[in-house]
């Protein structure tokens, strides 16, 4: 917008006002035996107040009026150009809406906000609180813990036997690189290949074979993020259907209003004690410790990634402090819930039942309190 608007607005005002001033206001008396013919008057000069004011410059395609540019890329007003010092000056202004980014985000938001999965949401959750006859927070709690044991769980533990088979697989690649190494090093000493057709020839045999391997065992690495694009849909879904909820003039705002409990008793509100905003990002650091304490050796992509969640985290707590505190109850109930269905998931009996094909400790809970403590402890 500033690229567009720079150059249109030295046209506009530079221009066409310095000719009008040079004729009017510095006017010089003609010389003798000659006469002065004024110049033909600027369309739209007019007077205000006293002074004189550009109301309309037609010639400038695309312009409407500089008080009101309506046609220039989305601005629809621009208030206080013509000079005047109304108090009602600013009463020309369009709003927010009028700005292309601020448009696009709104639109987008509301749109989003009013789509089918997010009504869906709501209608779910006004059902789970109909039905258990629950007050508002507890219930609430009901369809987290519902939604996370009966849909993101099986993901998980579905990821969990997709890791496992990767897991297994890299000792066959790991021979099968040093097969592969050797046989493109003869064929390279036969055609005459360079270091760097060696190289070529090897990686795309190598991720040939692996490709291959993973088609044999069913476990192409994709099918481990199924989780994330079934969780980050349905958390947005369910968050914007408690806003929705919260906010709206409805019956449902009322109930909501007092379906509280202890120190958030209106749950439209914000939590103003900012006890659920810390306790959502205290969890979410740790499942994020948790997580990097699986991994013995992190490269410096992983790093970053763990410290981007981490500042993440830490961002989420005043966001969580300026929503509703049925949201904010909601991202907290469903952070809890999954940390323990993670701890669930490192059981040997969970283990056993998933039958997988990579050796596991027989006591995680230990390991991992020993490498907590170990890894503070420096």
């Amino acid at each position: 917008m500033l690229t567009v608007w720079g150059p249109v607005r030295s046209s506009v005002l530079h221009l066409p006002v310095r000719r009008a001033c040079s004729g009017v206001i510095h006017r010089r008396p003609p010389a003798p035996g000659l006469t002065y013919a004024a110049p033909p008057p600027l369309v739209g000069l007019h007077r205000s107040g006293g002074r004189r004011c550009l109301s309309c410059v037609k010639t400038l395609p695309g312009v409407g009026t500089l008080s009101g540019v309506g046609t220039l890329s989305g601005v629809r007003c621009l208030s206080g150009v013509g000079g005047s010092s109304n108090s009602n000056s600013g009463g020309d202004v369009a709003g927010v809406a009028g700005v292309p980014g601020v448009a696009g985000a709104d639109g987008w938001y509301s749109s989003l906000s009013d789509s089918a999965p997010v009504h869906l949401c709501e209608h779910f959750l006004v059902s789970v609180q109909q039905a258990s006859g629950l007050p508002w927070w507890l219930s609430i709690v009901v369809a987290t813990l519902s939604v996370r044991t009966l849909i993101t769980l099986p993901l998980a533990a579905y990821q969990l036997v997709i890791i496992s088979k990767v897991e297994a697989l890299q000792v066959e690649i790991s021979d099968l690189a040093k097969r592969l190494r050797y046989e493109v090093s003869v064929r390279a000493r036969e055609r005459g290949w360079t270091e760097k057709q060696s190289r070529f020839q090897f990686q795309k045999n190598l991720r040939r074979l692996i490709s291959e391997l993973y088609i044999r065992d069913n476990c192409h690495p994709f099918k481990a993020s199924v989780l994330v694009w079934v969780q980050l849909p349905l958390w947005v879904s369910l968050s914007l259907a408690l806003r929705n909820l919260s906010l709206d003039q409805s019956a449902r705002q009322a109930e909501l209003a007092v379906g509280g409990a202890l120190w958030f008793p209106d749950l439209t509100a914000p939590d103003s004690t900012w006890i659920i905003p810390i306790c959502l990002g205290l969890t979410n650091l740790l499942v994020v410790e948790v997580f990097s304490l699986q991994r013995v050796a992190t490269s410096r992509f992983h790093r970053l990634v763990l410290n981007s969640i981490r500042g993440f985290s830490v961002l989420m707590i005043p966001i969580a402090a300026t929503v509703p505190s049925s949201m904010a109850l909601y991202w907290f109930t469903s952070s809890l819930v999954g940390f323990s269905h993670n701890l669930l998931l490192r059981s040997p009996a969970i283990h056993k039942i998933l039958r997988l094909q990579t050796q596991r400790s027989e006591s995680p809970y230990r390991d991992l309190l020993s490498a907590f403590i170990a890894k503070y402890r420096k």
